[in-house]
């Protein structure tokens, strides 16, 4: 049997949670649960270190245990490499709290280590913007493999978008790092992705993401609908087999603009695109007001939310699920799935750390990679 290709997380800041999460569900067994190799991008050093301190804290009893592989610099190369070699001829050292761990075979290992070097010692809580290069090079490694189909899919972990742009990492296009999405969406080349979170009680997708909300209104464009409507339906079609969605449109302004009375974007750009759709066959609504459409009374009856802007759909929808939501990036050559949380440095190698949403991501993950396959 043929194994599956490896679900990747990112452990972005590394003064964060991102290696506490990785840590607990590898305690717990539950990283093998998608019968998928999980790859992690990290530091070994650093890995090591927060495992001895959850250990020193009571959260875990003992170091799990993984194999260690330089991350790769040439990818066709490092494809050959893993797809022609055992994990331990591979291995360049193993993590855990015993020497001896060097000579277990690999499926007694939690996952594989691909490292990434810090610029800086990591302090548990303590954001140093000299390991900001060590976080983008998380993300342009994980890309590279993703997109090159080495990886079924990229779950990510929480990075701390000050410390990057404090670090004046850019994006592609020369402008300020300002997230995940935007960095996959650019280093694919796709001129428009769509933020969608998800938990059980909705999915709301995002026509514009991380943006001043002064920005918004002019970059609610009928593009920009039209585009976030299309990718919303086509994968809630491929990635959830849902072949008919029911989905709901958030207006822009209260009340939906209240007739034009509280502004005009429902009347001249949102609408009129929502009514394509419409006439197309698409089960689609006009712009409701966003205080009435999160009720249980539309909810129950649609399969997703398209919301105008990160803070009208999230903060109801993470009321409903926190810490069990889970970010996709829709529209993307590949799958990415992330956490619902932010990098926690109060929680940093101290416990209290749920790795909950991290599980869900990976479930998500191996789900759409396996539909895939279908």
């Amino acid at each position: 049997m043929m194994t599956k290709q490896p679900l990747l997380i990112t452990t972005g800041e590394p003064a964060g949670i991102g290696m506490d999460v990785v840590l607990l569900l590898a305690a717990e067994g539950k990283l093998q649960d998608s019968s998928r190799p999980i790859w992690v991008l990290a530091e070994n050093e650093a890995m090591q270190a927060r495992a001895d301190e959850l250990i020193a804290a009571g959260v875990l009893t003992e170091s799990p245990t993984w194999q260690t592989v330089a991350a790769p610099i040439d990818i066709a190369e490092f494809a050959q490499q893993m797809s022609s070699l055992s994990i331990d001829d591979k291995s360049e050292g193993t993590g855990g709290n015993s020497s001896e761990n060097h000579s277990q075979e690999s499926h007694n290992n939690a996952f594989t280590l691909l490292e990434v070097n810090c610029g800086a010692p990591v302090v548990a809580g303590r954001i140093d913007i000299n390991n900001a290069i060590m976080v983008a090079r998380q993300l342009e490694v994980a890309h590279q493999l993703a997109a090159n189909n080495i990886v079924a899919a990229i779950v990510t972990g929480p990075l701390q978008k000050s410390a990057l742009i404090d670090a004046n990492i850019k994006l592609l296009d020369g402008t300020m790092f300002s997230g995940h999405t935007e960095f996959f969406m650019q280093q694919s080349g796709c001129d428009k992705v769509v933020m969608m979170l998800a938990n059980q009680a909705m999915k709301v997708a995002l026509v514009t993401t991380h943006l001043a909300l002064k920005d918004v209104p002019a970059a609610i464009t009928q593009d920009s609908v039209r585009q976030t409507v299309q990718i919303v339906v086509d994968e809630m079609r491929s990635n959830f087999g849902i072949d008919a969605p029911r989905i709901l449109v958030c207006g822009l302004n209260p009340h939906a603009g209240e007739g034009g009375h509280l502004g005009m974007e429902e009347i001249e750009i949102i609408n009129p695109v929502l009514q394509e759709f419409i006439a197309a066959g698409v089960d689609i609504s006009e712009a409701m007001p966003a205080d009435t459409l999160f009720t249980s009374r539309h909810l129950e009856s649609c399969d997703a939310v398209i919301a105008m802007y990160h803070d009208q759909g999230l903060p109801v929808l993470k009321s409903h699920g926190f810490g069990d939501t889970v970010n996709l990036t829709l529209g993307l050559p590949y799958i990415r799935t992330s956490v619902d949380h932010g990098t926690a440095l109060d929680l940093a190698g101290k416990g209290g750390a749920s790795a909950t949403s991290l599980y869900q991501a990976l479930v998500m993950a191996n789900e759409m990679a396996d539909k895939a396959l279908t």
